[in-house]
């Protein structure tokens, strides 16, 4: 069994020098990582509105377009339950906080499940 520290094949067939993978490792063209699984990453998605990621264009003054994100304005928020007397922390847009304001977090919750928006945790 023959273990190499490096990354991509040459046209040779042999291994390039320098070409180190940090915590993997190269048998016979496959990688085998030695890191823990990493963790669920949480996606950009606003929990009540099912606002998300958007992709448009940079245009610059000569009108080139390069690719480019557009984010929701995410927030972190705690926010509490009177009728339970419980907190609950949401991922929610500020146009969902507005919303919250409005209808209560009961309400809003409601709404978004209507919508299909919403999942319980």
């Amino acid at each position: 069994m023959h273990w190499i520290a490096c990354g991509k094949k040459s046209r040779r067939g042999d291994f390039r020098r320098g070409d180190f993978r940090p915590f993997s490792w190269v048998f016979r063209n496959f990688v085998v990582s030695l890191r823990s699984p990493k963790k669920e990453d949480m996606s950009r998605i606003c929990e009540l509105t099912g606002k998300k990621v958007m992709v448009g264009n940079n245009v610059s003054h000569s009108n080139r377009k390069t690719k480019r994100r557009f984010f929701p304005n995410l927030q972190k928020k705690r926010f509490f339950v009177e009728e339970d007397g419980t907190w609950v922390t949401l991922r929610v847009s500020a146009a969902a906080i507005r919303t919250i304001n409005k209808l209560g977090v009961k309400g809003a919750i409601a709404k978004a499940k209507e919508k299909g928006i919403y999942i319980e945790k």
